[in-house]
């Protein structure tokens, strides 16, 4: 069965010849080295060139990242290696280093060593700690050297490919090569080694329009892939994927099972020839360099393979060596904060016969399925023992440990907690997903129909196109997740029992009754799960949130994208895991989750009982929750926040509270809010004194003036014409009648003007 990985396409950039392409280990960059001269770096986030180095006249076949160096190195046609600090645009170094076109360069993982290769068929070493001399040639090959890269593995070891139709195998410290690999019938273009623990295998492409993979430490031939209609000119074994990439001059980039060697998928996206390919370990981010330009594709979703039960006990899967960590083994005496790494100890399990694409525990965690290749293998959890096994393309667990599978877009198949075929079923419909939980769910792009697991009666059809389906373990709860929002909806399983038991026929539809709206939200859902009938969940823009009766609430804003595995109650944190298999958690307290809940079933007896168990420095979010659901009593009793408790006191109107606060505060703006409001409550008095405390002269010229106080507007007058606010001081004295102070005031106004002008 096919691997049925997605592939995107992530950046297309139209460029002169491109030669060699590489990925930089962490900034989002692509590397070219064109055929016009020059080497550019395109950013493929924002799919823009960002840096560009006029290298020579003529072809640069060879540019790669330095990255622990902050360099560029890069071998042209005009026999000189070229280094370049990317970041302050410096060349660092230009010397000769052979006497014909430089075909490649490689970078040491670790060692401050250059290998470059060329048509004079030599092969050099380079230190740059040693001001870039040349520490070692190797000489063997009879032809031009098109590539030479290092062992992964074994860094002391490198392979090079060469025209005179042979591989060979080299040791730095050594002149002669280890051994000679010879099986192509015209020359060899590339090379390269495959990444993964298991196997000690490089491949290679020829002209001869085939690709070959060996074994280095039988130095034989495994197999050879054929297919491609002209030169094969670059190679890689993915280093995430099971996947061989080669591209040839024939346009084309085909991809290849690296264990079964099957033509998994062809690629053409019309830029002439093929010359590279690049990639980096940890990424499934491919580029390929063409005739008219760059393209980066993306391989699959990098969400990692892992599966969390209810314990804390977490199975994951990399490649196809299976581990597992313990959240328990992290002792209450490691105070981890929100967000740190967990210092878990990792064991391996076992290994999966086939490549893994899901990873699931079953609803008790007795069992685990592992999906890929269009296959599943049931295992036990605690031994990792095969169970059962069988060709599916999607396997879902109901709430009871049955589960069904989808052998196609036409046939679905579900089994008995003894591993049983139980039913075969033929829905009259296309279905491209399946979803398990209280119901089996089967989609289509357009719409979600649900069936019981016993009988496969159809409950309710809802159109909506589904990326995703949330069960809360009650059974009484269900998020629909589309592309660009959630549902949440309400089951309920007695109307639909009342029904069919009572011997009512389903309508086309489904049972009328059966699904309740509650909430729509319009955010996009990354990963999602249930806590009692609060729903966790990240979105778009990887923000950790969770919704109570459609009150969103956002714990965390995640650096980085993570994925959630689940909550463990005893500990009141949810668990988060990285691409990387590195584990966070954060705290999400399960009172405060069921206050909300109790407030939103109206029980507020139980909440306030509940509400005890709340830490005090959770009790603004507890009040905030509470004003949104309109409670804004109950909202300032909880709320311990000056600032917001007197927000909340001004909005019911709570003069006496709001002046208090004000006291203790001693804010002019918050003063001056409370006198406003007091005036046009009728509350002079209290008006008076908090324009007073705010020193609002305008607010209290309008109050005395209202008043007819004309002792007040004395008094104003003075404390204006003292503070320098002569237009409210010119006002008093002017509705006062004392036309000689106005006068006075002008003139004394009038002179400071004439100081400041001359």
């Amino acid at each position: 069965m096919p691997l049925r990985l997605d592939i995107k396409r992530k950046l297309a950039q139209r460029s002169e010849r491109v030669k060699s392409v590489d990925l930089h280990p962490t900034e989002p960059w692509i590397l070219s080295s064109l055929y016009s001269g020059s080497v550019c770096v395109w950013n493929y986030q924002t799919q823009t060139m960002v840096k560009s180095f006029e290298v020579t006249d003529l072809p640069v076949r060879s540019a790669k990242f330095i990255a622990r160096k902050q360099w560029v190195v890069a071998g042209a046609d005009d026999m000189f290696i070229r280094v370049y600090n990317y970041n302050t645009m410096d060349k660092v170094k230009v010397f000769e280093a052979h006497t014909d076109y430089i075909r490649c360069v490689a970078v040491h993982p670790t060692q401050p060593f250059v290998l470059s290769s060329s048509d004079d068929m030599l092969i050099k070493l380079w230190d740059w700690d040693k001001g870039w001399v040349c520490t070692q040639i190797f000489e063997g090959h009879s032809h031009y050297v098109m590539q030479v890269t290092f062992n992964p593995k074994d860094t002391n070891t490198f392979a090079s490919a060469s025209l005179d139709r042979t591989i060979k195998i080299w040791s730095l410290g050594s002149p002669d090569p280890n051994f000679t690999l010879d099986g192509h019938s015209k020359g060899v273009n590339c090379v390269d080694y495959f990444t993964g623990g298991d196997r000690p295998y490089l491949i290679t492409g020829s002209d001869d329009q085939t690709a070959k993979v060996w074994d280095y430490q039988t130095k034989s031939c495994v197999q050879t892939l054929e297919g491609h209609a002209h030169n094969v000119s670059a190679v890689c074994f993915h280093p995430e994927l099971p996947i061989i990439i080669t591209g040839s001059e024939d346009g084309t980039v085909r991809m290849w099972h690296s264990t079964t060697y099957r033509l998994e998928n062809t690629l053409n996206y019309g830029l002439e020839r093929v010359w590279a390919l690049g990639y980096m370990k940890g990424s499934r981010r491919v580029v390929i360099g063409y005739d008219e330009g760059t393209i980066m594709i993306k391989i699959g979703r990098e969400v990692p393979v892992a599966s969390m039960d209810s314990s804390g006990k977490i199975i994951w899967a990399k490649h196809n060596e299976i581990q597992t960590v313990n959240i328990k083994s992290v002792g209450a005496d490691n105070e981890i904060a929100d967000g740190d790494r967990l210092p878990l100890a990792v064991k391996e399990l076992g290994s999966c016969d086939l490549y893994p694409q899901s990873l699931r525990h079953n609803p008790n965690g007795r069992f685990v399925v592992v999906c890929g290749d269009g296959e599943y293998i049931i295992y036990t959890a605690l031994a990792w023992r095969n169970r059962s096994f069988g060709s599916a393309l999607e396997f879902v667990w109901s709430t009871d440990g049955e589960y069904a599978i989808r052998e196609s877009t036409s046939r679905i198949k579900i089994y008995s907690k003894n591993f049983q075929e139980r039913k075969s079923i033929r829905p009259s419909f296309s279905v491209e997903r399946i979803f398990g939980g209280v119901l089996l769910a089967m989609c289509t792009n357009d719409f979600i129909c649900f069936y019981d697991w016993v009988e496969c009666r159809l409950i309710r059809r809802i159109d909506v196109n589904v990326k995703n389906l949330y069960w809360a373990d009650s059974g009484d709860l269900v998020t629909i997740a589309s592309d660009t929002s959630f549902y949440i909806l309400k089951y309920n399983r007695d109307v639909v029992s009342s029904h069919l038991d009572g011997g009512g026929s389903a309508a086309e539809e489904g049972v009328e009754d059966a699904f309740e709206l509650l909430h729509e939200i319009n955010e996009r859902v990354r990963t999602g799960l249930w806590v009692g009938d609060c729903f966790i969940y990240n979105n778009s823009s990887w923000r950790l949130n969770y919704c109570v009766g459609g009150e969103v609430t956002t714990l965390f804003h995640l650096d980085r994208p993570m994925y959630l595995l689940g909550y463990l109650a005893n500990q009141s944190r949810v668990y988060l895991i990285d691409k990387q298999f590195n584990v966070v958690g954060y705290t999400l307290l399960l009172s405060l989750i069921e206050y909300k809940t109790l407030v939103m079933r109206g029980d507020f007896d139980r909440a306030n009982d509940v509400l005890s168990s709340i830490p005090k420095e959770q009790y603004d979010s507890v009040a905030r929750f509470l004003e949104s659901r309109g409670m804004l009593e109950e909202a300032l009793e909880i709320a311990t926040d000056t600032n917001y408790r007197f927000d909340l006191a001004v909005q019911l109107g709570r003069l006496e509270i709001a002046k208090v606060i004000a006291t203790e505060v001693q804010s002019e703006s918050k003063w001056k809010q409370l006198g406003e409001l007091a005036m046009s409550n009728g509350k002079l008095e209290m008006a008076e004194e908090c324009l007073l405390h705010a020193m609002d002269l305008s607010g209290l010229l309008l109050l005395y003036s209202s008043l007819g106080d004309a002792e007040g507007i004395n008094k104003l007058a003075s404390v204006a014409k003292e503070q320098g606010k002569n237009n409210v001081s010119f006002l008093c004295f002017f509705m006062l009648g004392k036309l000689e102070e106005c006068l006075q005031l002008l003139i004394e106004s009038t002179a400071i003007v004439f100081r400041k002008q001359h």
